[in-house]
Formats: structure tokens, C-alpha cells, sequence
């Protein structure tokens, strides 16, 4: 593959769109996740840059219910805000 292919077929961000705004049965890839200790609780937690996910559910109090693989994750609202997504 070209350098021109991988810039075309590389996802792209959108300014602003972050996991507090994921919609509800939506797939979306991780493009960025915040740096120090919220970084190592989400990799502990198996989550990281690239890494394709569903949101399940948005809770009252803003906290959103994702899926990776087989595995359920409530992240809060606060966490997500943080954690930016490309949709796919």
C-alpha cells in the first residue's frame, strides 16, 4: 500500500466527538483515551486506541455501557468525556 492509500483509508477524527456523545447501538473506534492514571485503568480495564466498540446504553447521570467483544464496561460520565471515538 501507497502513503496516499493509508491516508485515504485511515479513519478520521471528528473535532469534539467524544464517548459521553455516543449513541446508543452505535460502533465506533477508539481514537484517543486520556494520558496517566485514567490511561492505565482503561488498559487495565482492555481498552485501548483502536480498539472497535458498541455503546449498549446510556444511564441517567451520564454513564455509558460499552461493549467490547464479549465484554460489558460502564464507563462514567466524566472518563468518557475524555475518551475520543471515530464512528465506523
Amino acid at each position: 500500500m501507497h502513503d496516499a492509500d493509508i491516508k485515504r483509508h485511515a479513519p478520521t477524527l471528528v473535532p469534539g466527538t467524544s464517548l459521553d456523545k455516543a449513541v446508543k447501538g452505535t460502533y465506533f473506534i477508539i481514537a484517543d483515551i486520556p494520558h496517566g492514571l485514567h490511561k492505565v485503568q482503561l488498559i487495565r480495564l482492555g481498552i485501548s486506541i483502536g480498539d472497535k466498540i458498541i455503546c449498549l446504553q446510556r444511564l441517567p447521570g451520564g454513564t455509558i455501557i460499552i461493549q467490547k467483544n464479549r465484554q460489558e464496561i460502564a464507563i462514567g460520565y466524566h472518563l468518557a468525556r475524555e475518551i475520543k471515538i471515530q464512528y465506523i
